[in-house]
């Protein structure tokens, strides 16, 4: 697997001296059920401001490296429109994120999942071709028969594919072009779907590698007043490291865990849609509080690489 800590990512964005290790508390578990909204005294961020280079006629941008800076703020990569429009739920689950296992209790999760009743209708994410619909009797798209249901597999332009997955009612046929909003099916519980909801997958490269998906909070475009943070946990040789990660601002709190083997890419091994906001990130390795504060804008992507030792 390519090493992270080769990636840049070259945008517009805040640059700061690393934060070395610090001593501190250690953070809440996560659970394995979708956090609520806690309250927190209020916490004062270190004055770490975002700092770029004006543009001028002579001027260099400055280009942020997440490797040296505290943390990248990027236009990402945001490709795809949410499949669930009002009045539909179009919020992820959070007990069950993309690269989870709900604590050992699932399969690792290749996609997010969108709880809805049965019959929500469900939109394409982008304007595309459909190359498979109808329900996956053959190991095709995953490693079982009928694992999937009833799905809608579209290809996108630059090697992008999205999978719609637990469908009640398919809506298009393979072969046919699609428009980015277009009712493509309804939500359902078809396959091994545990309770009605979309199961939305991004995959890049093969659309048949089960293990080509990438996390969909991180190229599904944000509402107004919120982005995505992706964080790379990674030891000094480039390695991805696992860890339980608390992530709060003064009145929020979330907990994740670094994605299961295998899920970890170039770019993150962690990642979560987020209103903008600054948070303070933190979580224990080998017996060290590691903590960043990084800042979420609207509708943009935020990087983090936190090296451990």
């Amino acid at each position: 697997m390519k090493r992270i800590w080769l990636f840049l990512v070259f945008a517009l964005a805040s640059c700061a001296p690393a934060v070395t290790p610090v001593a501190a508390e250690t953070p809440p578990l996560p659970t394995s059920t979708p956090p609520a909204t806690l309250a927190f005294p209020s916490v004062t961020p270190p004055p770490v401001t975002p700092t770029a280079l004006l543009p001028s006629p002579t001027a260099t941008l400055i280009q942020c490296n997440p490797l040296v800076a505290e943390f990248c703020v990027t236009e990402g990569h945001f490709l795809f429109q949410n499949p669930i429009l009002p009045p539909g739920n179009p919020f992820v689950e959070a007990a069950y994120r993309y690269g989870s296992t709900q604590n050992g209790l699932r399969e690792p999760h290749h996609g997010v999942e969108f709880v809805n009743a049965t019959g929500t209708p469900v939109h394409a994410a982008a304007d595309g071709w459909v190359v498979f619909a109808g329900p996956d009797e053959e190991a095709v798209y995953s490693p079982w028969k009928n694992f999937y249901g009833n799905i809608v597999v579209i290809r996108h332009s630059d090697g992008f594919f999205t999978l719609y997955a637990h469908l009640s009612v398919v809506n298009v046929q393979a072969g046919r072009q699609v428009a980015a909003g277009e009712k493509i099916g309804e939500v359902g519980l078809t396959g091994s779907a545990d309770g009605s909801h979309l199961h939305f997958e991004v995959r890049r490269g093969s659309v048949e590698d089960y293990f080509s998906t990438l996390n969909p909070e991180l190229w599904l475009m944000p509402p107004a007043g919120e982005g995505a943070l992706a964080i790379s946990v990674v030891d000094e040789s480039g390695k991805p490291r696992r860890a339980e990660i608390t992530i709060r601002s003064d009145d929020e709190a979330y907990f994740i865990k670094t994605y299961e083997e295998k899920f970890s890419t170039m770019e993150e091994n962690a990642g979560l849609a987020l209103r903008a906001n600054r948070y303070r990130i933190a979580f224990v390795y080998g017996g060290k509080i590691y903590e960043r504060w990084a800042e979420v804008q609207s509708g943009k992507l935020t990087q983090v690489v936190i090296i451990v030792k």
